[in-house]
């Protein structure tokens, strides 16, 4: 009988989709953290239940020759990094598996029936995200800037985060060393005291604009005027400086007031050659080097010829239709959120696109409405978020009944259901390309061609 800090000598023989490592022992299926295939551990045990279990690493009896021993392990406890621990070449294996797997689990379909390319990776894995937020808390008496601990609330300080740009991290310390100069009071859960909650920053990749939002619990920050004097004076890149009020006891991060202290409300950056202006609350993906190899993927895979129209389903501010709106025909794209719609359609100004039309909808509705406006795609694009595609909107885009439907995705299992589905209904999978969007982290991306049958 196991029982809860029980110490035991087990074998790792998998990874969980989200890089706990898997021991098998009398029946039952353990989760560890920081263990990889192949490593022999003394496990500690922390919970059992009926089949399953978790438990951590005691000590290591033999380690795996894919481990990289110099990760900090804060960015594994914070969950910033929880890949950080396997080399950055195991990574891409690990992400094209978690495809192939779900593949083959929902859909039934093998990879000798539809090749699952080798995931894209980056040059640098390193330092990629253009957007922060960082919470503010007292730690240890003193006011600090870091990330939480996995599945808590205990702010653990940290200045270097491994995986957002370092012109990020610079601002972030030296926003935190004027707080601290100024005796802002941070944020205090528990208590609902303090002033000054979150820092959140966004910096243009290829403009280097930089954003930077204050996000307070009251309108009122004593001496502000100083602290922008000298941020500005520091990084001449910040170009926007915005409060945000939050007085809500809530784990969001925004509330629902904005000011603008300093600059414009918006950076500017660039993708595939498009000029974007992206605001506080604007979807932008964080990794902008492999969000364009994500996108050029998705608009390769589609085969666009002058004359075709394209539905741009989730189309946020427009970063994907607008990429080749010049080459084809006509865009019609949809988005449930009205201010990205807005964005989009500023967007196409801006970049002189004239064939492009946004509407603020639920995608089954607006195809509904271009259905029978007698607007018939040749292809659809759909991006969805993390739960994938509705039934309704499988059925609705079928009932277009375009030649292809390319389907970029940022969840391999939500991607695999609804591939299933559009096979029933006479659209097969033609190819499948992985993306690592998001390196050191389990989360993988990926577009899957479907072509009518």
């Amino acid at each position: 009988m196991l029982e809860k800090n029980d110490i035991i000598n087990v074998s790792i023989v998998d990874l969980t989709h989200e890089g706990k490592g898997v021991a098998k022992i009398n029946g039952l299926v353990f989760f560890v953290d920081n263990a990889l295939p192949g490593e022999i551990i003394n496990m500690r045990i922390l919970k059992v239940k009926k089949n399953i279990g978790y438990g951590k690493v005691e000590s290591y009896v033999k380690k795996s020759e894919f481990r990289n021993e110099d990760v900090n392990s804060d960015y594994l406890r914070s969950g910033i990094a929880d890949l950080g621990h396997l080399a950055y070449s195991e990574q891409l294996k690990f992400k094209r598996k978690q495809v192939v797997d779900n593949l083959y689990k929902t859909a039934k379909i093998s990879e000798s029936d539809v090749e699952v390319a080798e995931t894209l990776g980056m040059e640098v894995p390193y330092a990629y995200r253009n957007k922060a937020a960082v919470p503010v808390r007292r730690v240890n008496g003193q006011l600090e800037t870091g990330f939480f601990r996995k599945g808590s609330h205990d702010l653990m300080p940290l200045e270097d985060f491994l995986i957002q740009d370092k012109k990020i991290d610079d601002l972030v310390v030296f926003v935190r060393d004027l707080l601290r100069r100024f005796d802002i009071k941070p944020y205090d859960e528990k208590e609902q005291t303090g002033l000054i909650r979150n820092l959140m920053v966004r910096r243009g990749h290829y403009t280097g604009q930089i954003m930077l939002v204050l996000v307070t619990t009251r309108p009122k920050v004593f001496r502000i005027e100083q602290m922008i004097e000298k941020i500005v004076a520091a990084f001449p890149e910040v170009v926007s400086i915005i409060q945000n009020i939050n007085d809500q006891n809530t784990n969001a991060i925004l509330g629902q007031e904005f000011k603008i202290l300093y600059g414009s409300d918006t950076i500017e950056d660039k993708m595939l050659g498009n000029t974007y202006d992206i605001s506080a609350q604007s979807f932008y993906q964080v990794n902008t080097v492999m969000a364009e190899k994500l996108y050029q993927t998705a608009i390769d895979f589609s085969d666009l010829s002058a004359d075709d129209v394209v539905v741009d389903a989730y189309s946020g501010i427009g970063t994907i239709g607008l990429s080749f709106a010049k080459k084809v025909k006509q865009v019609y794209g949809v988005e449930v959120v009205e201010t990205a719609v807005a964005d989009a359609q500023k967007n196409a100004e801006r970049n002189s696109i004239t064939n492009a039309t946004y509407v603020a909808d639920s995608a089954e509705n607006a195809m509904a409405d271009w259905s029978k406006a007698g607007i018939k795609p040749d292809v659809i694009i759909v991006d969805p978020p993390r739960k994938g595609l509705t039934e309704s909107f499988i059925k609705a885009s079928v009932a277009m009944a375009p030649r292809k439907i390319t389907y970029v995705s940022c969840n391999p299992a939500t991607m695999a259901r609804d591939i299933a589905l559009y096979q029933d209904l006479g659209y097969k999978l033609t190819k499948v390309q992985p993306v690592d969007l998001f390196p050191q982290t389990h989360h993988v991306e990926c577009v899957a061609l479907l072509v009518k049958a």
